[in-house]
């Protein structure tokens, strides 16, 4: 299968985090999506259900689905420990670690790690840029692009603070995950956005009125493409401009969705991100 580019869609884990391997990558395919991302729990889901990696492989190609993205690996910087207010969720997210990721990764093929840091304790700028450099040149050996996912309650707060990383790394393979609902939430400028430095995206949308606990917020209460206050289409036109090709996954995290059957959120998710992409330069989605 061709490579991923700008304009293909990707259906992300965080969307459907309550289905299974084979039930996403159907409901993908039938919703037009050319990739999905995968949590590590996912995987070793199919494994203990009996399915082996040879099985996995064909469902994904059976489909025309690849993995577009391995999400997300929080324990990549040494010392790092969980902020104390983490939820289950988190602490089994921590536990995973790079083995897990770079193990799937050769089995299923992947196009990239998602890279995020979660933490009350602060950094030095200098120890990230350092830690960074260190996964990528990992992740290289496994033919694996690594991306830093900013958020507005982390060290790495904005667009701008992740540019410094990256760029201070200067490793080939490196770049930035950017979300909108973490760049809306940031106030950073859109004049800030390093087209070029942006290797992987996942749209979602909000209301304009944060509410105030950030990260239940982000964790619960997204909104699908659309349905807030986000200029997605124009975030979408400025990364096209400056010469981002990342493709463009669908995150939206929300329990009023994960009630839903994963076919219809699926479809639900791609109609939704058509719709905003629709006419933005250098998209067919």
């Amino acid at each position: 299968m061709a490579e991923l580019e700008f304009g293909d869609l990707v259906l992300c884990a965080g969307t459907v985090a309550l289905s299974g391997l084979e039930e996403r990558v159907a409901a993908a395919s039938a919703a037009g999506f050319r990739g999905i991302s995968l949590f590590v729990r996912d995987y070793q889901a199919a494994r203990a259900a009996g399915r082996s990696d040879a099985d996995l492989r064909s469902l994904l190609r059976d489909h025309g689905i690849q993995v577009a993205e391995l999400d997300p690996l929080m324990n990549w910087v040494p010392g790092l420990e969980l902020t104390a207010s983490a939820s289950a969720d988190g602490r089994a997210f921590f536990a995973t670690g790079e083995r897990d990721f770079y193990a799937i990764a050769d089995a299923l093929g992947a196009r990239s790690i998602n890279a995020v840091l979660f933490t009350e304790r602060r950094f030095e700028l200098d120890a990230l840029i350092e830690a960074f450099a260190g996964l990528c040149d990992r992740a290289r050996e496994h033919g694996l692009l690594v991306h830093l996912e900013f958020m507005p309650f982390s060290e790495v707060r904005d667009v701008s603070v992740a540019e410094q990383v990256v760029t201070g790394a200067g490793r080939e393979n490196g770049g930035i995950l950017f979300d909108t609902w973490h760049h809306f939430r940031s106030g950073a400028p859109d004049a800030a956005i390093p087209a070029r430095r942006v290797i992987g995206i996942q749209i979602n949308d909000a209301p304009t009125r944060p509410e105030a606990d950030p990260i239940e917020e982000t964790s619960h209460r997204r909104l699908l493409p659309g349905e807030g206050d986000i200029d997605l289409a124009g975030l979408m036109a400025r990364l096209a401009a400056g010469g981002c090709r990342a493709p463009i996954g669908v995150e939206v995290f929300s329990d009023a969705l994960a009630t839903r059957p994963v076919a219809e959120t699926a479809r639900r998710a791609a109609e939704a991100a058509r719709a905003v992409l629709r006419g933005v330069p250098g998209i067919g989605a």
